[in-house]
């Protein structure tokens, strides 16, 4: 199995924009659940602790193994997620790790 750890810092002038900015990730990348094959667990959570150095948003999710990762990189239902996001992030920090 491999996981994949995503993080990512929004855009938004204030607390409230950046809120719904990342509550618009988080929607969006559900939309994922159950539609790319070998994606076994997908779990979406938003920041809440608003300590300045925190991500707004993180990815969790488990893979079969690599190739499974791999497809869910050019799989287009996370295409159209990520092309639908563009734009919204401002940082990005990704881990990718065999169990």
């Amino acid at each position: 199995m491999i996981k994949h750890i995503v993080m990512w810092k929004v855009r938004g002038e204030t607390p409230e924009e950046r809120r719904e900015a990342a509550e618009l990730v988080k929607t969006r990348f559900e939309t994922l659940r159950g539609v790319v094959p070998g994606l076994k667990t997908l779990e979406i959570g938003i920041d809440v602790s608003g300590v300045s150095y925190a991500c707004d948003v993180v990815l969790y999710s488990e893979f079969d193994d690599e190739a499974a990762l791999s497809a869910y990189a050019v799989h287009p239902a996370h295409l159209g997620v990520r092309a639908e996001l563009e734009g919204i992030r401002i940082a990005r920090h990704q881990v990718d790790y065999l169990c």
